[in-house]
Order: structure tokens, then C-alpha cells, then sequence
């Protein structure tokens, strides 16, 4: 499961909200929020971040290490 993923079940579930509820409270649709927290590859941003806006987070860049990085 990807980063994103587990950040929205933890915080969902920490909560106290069942998908249904996040999704009623959100305004985003069920199947996006199960396929948001199933780590599905290919979501909107927008949506991703007015999710994540529910915890006060937005999505941001990161810089990855480099290989040569990874192999010292």
C-alpha cells in the first residue's frame, strides 16, 4: 500500500469515520475514497488533495535519492 494510502485509512480510521462517513463528509464519491485507500495508481490530484485536506496535509514534492545514493 502506498504512503498516501495508509496515511488517509490511518487518519480516517483515527477519526472515527467509516469510508461512507469520510466520503459523506468529504463530498468525494465512496468508490474514490476505497480506491484511494486501496493505493490505486492513477487518481485525480485534485481529489487525492481535497482528501488529505481533511487532515490539514497537502500532496508535495520529494526529492528521491539518487541511485548512486542508494548504493553508498
Amino acid at each position: 500500500m502506498n504512503q498516501i494510502a495508509q496515511f488517509v485509512k490511518t487518519e480516517r480510521k483515527k477519526a472515527g469515520l467509516t469510508q461512507e462517513d469520510f466520503s459523506i463528509r468529504s463530498g468525494l464519491g465512496l468508490r474514490f475514497v476505497r480506491e484511494l485507500e486501496q493505493g490505486k495508481e492513477t487518481c485525480r490530484m485534485d481529489k487525492v488533495n481535497h482528501a488529505l485536506s481533511m487532515f490539514g496535509c497537502t500532496l508535495g514534492v520529494v526529492r528521491m535519492p539518487r541511485e548512486e545514493e542508494m548504493e553508498k
